[in-house]
Formats: C-alpha cells, structure tokens, sequence
C-alpha cells in the first residue's frame, strides 16, 4: 500500500495544508488515491462534510483541475464531486502537490452544478494566460458532468479520452 501526501498550497506556491493519502491507482501523468476526511463536521452546500468521509481523488500532470468524489463516512453513498481549479499537479518523492486557483465546482449526484469562489478567483493576481487555463478548465469540467453524471472515480480506470477523468 502506497501512501503520498497532498499538498495544496495557494496560487502563489506557498502551503496552505497538507494530509496523507492512500494511492488506488497510478497513470502516466495522474494518480488516484484514497483519503478521509479529518476536520469536525462542517455544513457545505446544502450537504455536510463529516470527519471520517472517503474522499477519491484524481490529480493530473497535464491538466488544470483535480477531481474528489466524496463518499458519506455513514453509509457510503455518494454525496458530490467537488473539483478544485488548480495549475497541474507536481508529483515528486512521496507527495502530490497542487497550487489552488480558488475557482471551484460542486457536482451533486443528480446533476446539479455550482461554481464556488469566483469572486476569490477573480481577486487573484495571476496572468492572463493563467486566467484563461482557469476558465477552460471550468468549462471542461462543467461538460464532463454534464447530466446524466457518469463520472465515478471509485471504479477502475481507463484513459480513453481526455475528457475522461482518468480513464
């Protein structure tokens, strides 16, 4: 059993906070991995992250977003997706690393979508070019779970395409 450490830092690069996860499964490119919520139970959009919930998460090399699918720690049925705008992760000894672009986007299991932090996002003083990275992602992502949602990041993998998530 492979274990890494997530590393989200700010779009500046410095560390906001770190967690260890379990690695599910590895590509080119991009890893899944396994991880569990370890914060006091918090509202979120119309849900409730409790400690203990099973995060999947998918992070790419090569592109500008990662993916979590969150599991109830409960019962286990799916409560969202919530993917986190970023630059491309870094992999490096041990550790998988992402600068955070504060855009985000919540999926619910019945389709519905919402775009959190644009106002933090459009704060930010980051390029144009950076900007615009940020903005196709968000489309990409958007069109990806577009209704009916197929994405499930807890089955395994195949990159067919690329607008699949890893595979």
């Amino acid at each position: 059993m492979e274990e890494l450490t997530v590393i989200k830092r700010n779009p500046q690069g410095q560390e906001v906070f770190r967690y260890g996860g379990v690695v599910k499964q590895r590509m080119p490119g991009a890893v899944l991995l396994e991880a569990y919520f370890n914060r006091n139970d918090m509202p979120f959009h119309g849900t409730v992250l409790k400690k203990g919930d099973r995060f999947v998460e998918a992070y790419y090399a090569d592109r500008w977003y990662n993916i979590f699918e969150i599991y109830d720690r409960d019962d286990g049925v799916l409560k969202c997706w919530y993917c986190n705008v970023s630059y491309p992760a870094e992999f490096e000894d041990g550790t998988v690393a992402f600068r955070d672009l504060a855009l985000d986007l919540l999926v619910f299991p019945d389709g519905r979508q919402e775009v959190l932090d644009e106002d933090e996002f459009a704060a930010l003083t980051i390029d144009e070019a950076d900007q615009q990275h940020a903005q196709a992602a968000l489309a990409e992502l958007k069109a990806l779970f577009a209704p009916p949602v197929r994405v499930r990041l807890d089955q395994p993998l195949r990159r067919k395409n690329k607008t699949a998530p890893l595979g």
